[in-house]
């Protein structure tokens, strides 16, 4: 017979290592926890082919005041919200496609949290975006009024304009920006310009959307009848 630690000591300890990585990352108070439920398909590495995996019981999501931990099968992630790269896509599992956030760690490597794995995916999603932006744009800011480029993926920005490839449209051109399926929409006099695609999606979308409604002194609204379909 073989003895099994039971299931609460498990947690503890479990517990007690997500607080100490928490802590080297200094990712501050612990606001939410977010457990998987037994049921779904889990999260994986981004580097890794195949399907998912079966979520643990132990698995869990805690969100910090400055990142998140990801738990999964007794391994530790941990991102930091000034420093991630996160892209918003539609993965494919053995039960079909499903949209996940992909971040990036602490130590530079990509990891997939589809939307089902962690309880409550429309409170912990738009709160890492809203997280995000609020410690990136400042930074990304100071940058552009150093005469700085700031590259996210196919997308440029700079504190004249924004543009992709050969396209470069000056900011008192642009009536609106909107983030749509894993792509950057620009109208200039009525025209869209799609940049990006949905299978790579464009890093940090939402914060090159705040960066724009910034520089272009716009107001947040809805995208209107013309504005391309889907939602980031």
């Amino acid at each position: 017979m073989t003895w099994r630690m039971p299931q609460d000591r498990e947690e503890e300890l479990l517990l007690a290592r997500v607080s100490e990585a928490a802590g080297r990352a200094r990712l501050g108070r612990r606001r939410a926890t977010h457990r998987a439920p037994a049921t779904v398909t889990g999260i994986r590495r981004r580097r890794r082919r195949g399907g998912g995996r079966n979520a643990s019981a132990g698995d869990r999501l805690d969100c910090y005041e400055h990142g998140v931990t990801a738990a999964v099968d007794g391994r530790i992630h941990v991102v930091r919200f000034d420093t991630t790269v996160v892209r918003r896509r539609r993965v494919l599992f053995a039960r079909g496609f499903t949209r996940a956030c992909v971040l990036t760690d602490v130590d530079g490597e990509r990891i997939v949290l589809r939307d089902g794995h962690f309880a409550h995916p429309e409170v912990w999603v738009p709160e890492i975006r809203r997280a995000v932006t609020q410690a990136q744009v400042p930074r990304a800011l100071a940058a552009l009024a150093r005469g700085e480029r700031l590259d996210f993926g196919r997308v440029w920005i700079t504190g004249d304009g924004i543009g992709s490839g050969r396209v470069s449209l000056r900011w008192p051109q642009v009536e609106r920006v909107e983030i749509r399926t894993g792509t950057v929409a620009v109208r200039v006099a009525g025209r869209w310009h799609v940049w990006g695609s949905i299978a790579s999606g464009i890093p940090n979308s939402f914060v090159v959307h705040a960066l724009a409604e910034h520089l272009t002194g716009l107001p947040p609204k809805g995208a209107g009848p013309n504005a391309p379909q889907g939602h980031d």
